[in-house]
């Protein structure tokens, strides 16, 4: 009596396994990457509005100088902080410093002290916040108005994300 043995293993029919695609909610990410990035921009910008107002402060009311040169000084005393806290905290994970970077950090950054400045005038003069509180208000409100127009203009062309790394 002969037994033949085969090496190999019987073949057994298998079905495919079935694709299983999880649940995503794209948006969930995306939105909590938003919140994010608008806390670490409140984080940098309230650091920067802090270095403005004290600015603004001891320039008009210690110092006395005019109001107009105290919101430009003050504005661009805080822009200069800003960039180093937006660059190493708030847009760390974005690309790299580059010299396009920092021109249209500063250039935006100028029409962002533009408008806070015009905001600050409407204020100050035009409405006449001139005491001591209606100047911190006015100024205050002016940082607040021209920091949404910072917010979008620094993550859309300033702080982007790298070109791969979107």
């Amino acid at each position: 009596m002969t037994v033949h043995l085969s090496e190999g293993r019987a073949r057994v029919a298998t079905l495919p396994a079935p694709v299983v695609r999880p649940r995503s909610v794209p948006s969930v990410p995306r939105a909590r990457r938003l919140v994010l990035e608008v806390a670490r921009f409140a984080v940098v910008g309230g650091s920067g509005v802090v270095v403005n107002i004290l600015f603004f402060n001891l320039a008009l009311h210690g110092l006395r100088w005019a109001p107009m040169v105290a919101t430009v000084v003050a504005s661009c005393v805080a822009m200069g902080t800003n960039y180093l806290g937006f660059r190493h905290f708030a847009y760390r994970d974005r690309a790299s410093r580059t010299r396009r970077q920092i021109v249209l950090f500063f250039a935006f950054s100028g029409l962002g002290v533009a408008m806070e400045s015009l905001l600050f005038y409407a204020g100050y003069q035009g409405l006449g916040m001139s005491g001591p509180l209606g100047s911190n208000i006015a100024k205050a409100l002016s940082i607040v108005l021209a920091s949404a127009f910072r917010f979008v203009v620094y993550r859309t062309w300033v702080f982007q994300h790298a070109r791969n790394g979107r």
